[in-house]
């Protein structure tokens, strides 16, 4: 009797054994399965990237040391994450930001549009991701402008290098949809616009996690 019930415990153990095996492969075979996700699209970088930096170059935009008054428009944060294509955060990542200022000028001599500079806007801002890969700026909304190549809606530019790609991207606004489709840089993105587009969270506040086809 005594042996049967060992035996019985035993086959008991067994299969829990197995089962919990079975399980773990089950859902290790379920993870391997995951598509990897779609990178960030890529965009030009644009004539106005900056030749000369302003001595701040900080996640404020909107307010430069010594000065009186905040830029020019309206205060917007925008955050996110840069995530390598298995989504895993990329910590110290390289993030460059350049913008067109609230009546859409670029404080680049090569901008030869008639809207007023501001001098009190920053324009730029040289940031790393945190060991969670996140990155947050305060800046203003960004102006449409007319160009070369037409309208550009408001939109962001973005250099963000990783540990082994580069990313030139560029970052549009969820509510400027009918402007956006005018866009022929926009337009030129077609299936890709999505991984372009930042999400609303909260009033004047933007969320945008960027893939690099890094890992």
């Amino acid at each position: 009797m005594t042996s049967l019930i060992v035996s019985r415990r035993g086959f008991a153990l067994s299969a829990l054994a197995g089962a919990a095996l079975l399980a773990g492969v089950r859902g290790a075979q379920g993870r391997q399965a995951l598509p990897p996700l779609a990178g960030t699209a890529e965009s030009p970088m644009g004539p106005f990237y900056p030749v000369s930096h302003l001595a701040e170059a900080d996640a404020d935009l909107v307010w430069l040391k010594g000065h009186k008054q905040r830029a020019l428009g309206e205060v917007i944060e925008v955050s996110g994450r840069v995530l390598d294509r298995h989504g895993k955060p990329m910590s110290n990542a390289t993030l460059e930001i350049w913008q067109a200022n609230a009546a859409g000028r670029y404080a680049h001599p090569n901008d030869i549009s008639k809207a007023p500079l501001d001098p009190d806007f920053q324009g730029f801002a040289n940031l790393h991701t945190d060991k969670d890969g996140a990155w947050r700026i305060t800046t203003i909304k960004p102006a449409a402008y007319d160009s070369p190549i037409g309208l550009r809606t408001p939109h962001i530019h973005f250099d963000v290098r990783g540990a082994s790609h580069r990313l030139n991207a560029q970052m549009y606004f969820p509510e400027e949809g009918a402007l956006n489709v005018k866009d022929q840089l926009y337009k030129g993105l077609g299936g890709e616009a999505g991984t372009s587009v930042a999400a609303a969270a909260g009033a004047g506040k933007y969320r945008w996690d960027i893939v690099l086809m890094d890992g």
